[in-house]
């Protein structure tokens, strides 16, 4: 018997891979083997080899064009057509697949067409296919970047938009803090809700609050709950009670940090060179989602460098979480506003660029070095209690962050009359969206959020 093959627009199966698919006859008494899981999670057969044109037409057209809905909509995209109906790997072997991705920091959209790309035409092809699925995002973003230049905040029908959507912004951000907790302080062994990964996410918040800086604070829980998780506890204890011993001898000798000690001071100026290492690290640690990117470029632009204000910084993730890419595809609004600062508008989509190939060159030299060595790596026991606990403290990172957000939303101590005329307004819109966002889990949820807080913005704040 012969098993069909996928046909994927239109493209017919070589035959050699045919061959590969027909069954081996079998006589009467003979024992037919068993496929046994190993040889389940590394079965290609079902692979089309693809040419690199038709590859790249294939994500470009089924994924990149159609990536709307956030990164949970992306991938049950991905897994729905090449799992369900094309049936490229079994359903198990795409459940380790993600388990390993998610464990990665990037964008696991990305990842998976990037690994789904090796399989059909080896390393090239998945750079090939995670160019595809990320183009169109940022082709998108970068005019969307150019029109907000040309527009600015000085048109009042676009700025009172734009006000509109910063509490909507701070309130998808809080949710997404929430839903990333949901896996994110889950014991893996127990499938129970970890004390420990919870007390890393609340303490990580309060160092947050103390202006600690929070590369610090995310090594310093990957370490700690390394050790709790071996039940040392003793030197977890000890190591836990010198962070604050620590901090306060800092604070008796040099002072209550400044809000810019929580930066690494990467870019402090947005020239070429900074904004593609500012990329860089946050593509490197951005574990959990795109949402764990936020912080780092927040604090590196705004807070540390300065060039790029609050406001514009919430604008561009919500410019964002309406296009067809992933969330981290923000990064492009900030490397192009950098640019434009440093150099002009050559320089702004050279900024752009520059920034971009920085924040998902990570994910695509995790993916591209090879899924077998991603596997070792994360299932070491070792390291993979080390990023339980980073994966934990950064839901504390993304809440300090989403309260900071929502407190420039709605103007923090309002200073003037037409500010606190604002203020209540913006709290309402932000009570709204987060029970709205709560209430209904549909992917298009966020785009009729946005949507509707941008009419809204017309009548609340013109």
């Amino acid at each position: 018997m012969t098993t069909s093959t996928t046909n994927i627009e239109g493209i017919a199966p070589t035959q050699s891979h045919e061959k590969e698919k027909r069954s081996p006859e079998v006589t009467i008494g003979q024992d037919v083997p068993t496929p046994t899981i190993s040889d389940e999670l590394e079965d290609n057969s079902r692979v089309p080899h693809l040419s690199l044109p038709k590859l790249f037409w294939f994500f470009f057209y089924n994924f990149g064009l159609f990536a709307w809905g956030g990164p949970v909509a992306q991938i049950v995209l991905i897994k729905e057509r090449l799992v369900i109906q094309d049936q490229w790997i079994t359903l198990s072997r795409f459940q380790r697949v993600f388990s390993v991705y998610q464990i990665l920091p990037g964008p696991e959209a990305a990842e998976l067409c990037m690994f789904f790309g090796c399989l059909s035409a080896g390393r090239i092809g998945g750079i090939v296919a995670g160019l595809a699925f990320m183009l169109p995002g940022f082709v998108l973003m970068l005019g969307a970047s150019y029109l907000y230049s040309l527009a600015g905040l000085t048109n009042v029908y676009f700025n009172a938009s734009f006000k509109a959507l910063q509490p909507i912004v701070a309130a998808m951000i809080l949710k997404a803090a929430h839903k990333i907790a949901d896996h994110s302080v889950i014991n893996h062994n127990t499938k129970k809700i970890d004390i420990f990964l919870v007390i890393a996410a609340l303490c990580t918040a309060i160092n947050g609050a103390l202006r600690i800086n929070i590369f610090i604070s995310l090594a310093f829980y990957g370490i700690w709950y390394s050790l709790t998780a071996r039940r040392l506890w003793i030197p977890a204890a000890i190591l836990w009670v010198l962070q604050y011993v620590g901090f306060a001898l800092y604070v008796v000798f040099r002072g209550f940090p400044s809000p810019v000690a929580l930066a690494l001071g990467i870019a402090q100026t947005p020239s070429l060179i900074n904004l593609f290492i500012l990329g860089l690290v946050a593509g490197s640690l951005s574990f959990g989602g795109a949402y764990t990117a936020i912080p780092f470029i927040q604090v590196e632009a705004v807070l540390k460098g300065g060039w790029l204000p609050q406001s514009v910084f919430i604008d561009c993730i919500a410019i964002g979480n309406v296009l067809p890419a992933p969330l981290v595809i923000f990064a492009t609004f900030v490397g192009f506003e950098g640019g434009l600062q440093d150099g002009g508008l050559g320089t702004a989509f050279a900024g752009a660029t520059i920034i971009t190939l920085g924040m998902f060159f990570p994910c695509f030299l995790f993916t591209i070095a090879g899924h077998s060595l991603l596997e070792k790596l994360v299932r070491n026991k070792l390291l993979s209690t080390f990023f339980d606990g980073l994966c934990g403290s950064v839901v504390g990172v993304i809440a300090i962050i989403a309260v900071q957000i929502l407190g420039s939303s709605v103007h923090g101590e309002p200073k003037t009359f037409d500010q606190a005329a604002n203020s209540g307004p913006a709290a309402v819109l932000y009570m709204v969206a987060l029970a709205v966002l709560y209430k209904f889990t549909n992917k298009y949820t966020p785009l009729v959020l946005l949507a509707g807080g941008a009419i809204a913005g017309q009548f609340l704040f013109v």
